[in-house]
């Protein structure tokens, strides 16, 4: 399941996941707690997010961009 759509705006999920990361950024477990979206696909949606620029993996957490914040506003 993408998390970008083709005109590379966020999907239902990948919006879910970018407002999570904005409220607390943190792991993909993390994010999948918060959301209800299984494990797998977060950890797929992040780096597919990631690839986008649209969030960053800060050590061991996710963030969002200020790409990403603006996709979501």
């Amino acid at each position: 399941m993408p998390c970008i759509n083709a005109d590379g705006r966020p999907t239902d999920s990948g919006a879910k996941m970018l407002r999570a990361l904005l409220m607390h950024p943190g792991s993909p477990e993390r994010v999948a707690n918060s959301t209800g979206i299984p494990l797998f696909r977060v950890r797929s949606g992040l780096r597919e997010l990631a690839d986008a620029s649209i969030v960053r993996l800060n050590g061991k957490d996710y963030e969002i961009t200020e790409k990403g914040s603006v996709l979501i506003s």
